[in-house]
């Protein structure tokens, strides 16, 4: 089977255009996660919780996102189990990191 030239040139352009799509919804989910997941860090500081121990703050905020507290630099209490979210590697693939202020650290 032989495809014309133009042929290719529609395939090229709707694999690119798909590539791009992919990537911009990526990145709404990332900030979308990132915002939520800071709001839900404001709300625990207001609310007197203690965040010193780098504890989960959701282990779903947004679909397929984890909000977990971090310190930066890391330190040892932030990779205890008992301060990660269980639903990270499980039923989630991602993550936002904030740090004890509610900065975020990194998104993945």
């Amino acid at each position: 089977m032989v495809i014309s030239v133009v042929m290719k040139k529609i395939l090229l352009a709707v694999l690119v255009a798909t590539i791009l799509i992919s990537g911009c919804i990526n990145q709404k989910d990332s900030d979308t996660a990132a915002a939520a997941c800071v709001a839900r860090c404001e709300d625990a500081l207001n609310a007197g919780e203690n965040l010193s121990n780098g504890p989960c703050l959701s282990n779903e905020i947004i679909k397929n996102w984890v909000c977990d507290v971090a310190h930066s630099p890391r330190q040892a209490v932030d990779n205890l189990l008992e301060n990660q979210c269980s639903a990270y590697g499980v039923t989630a693939s991602h993550f936002v990191e904030v740090d004890t202020n509610c900065s975020v650290i990194r998104t993945v």
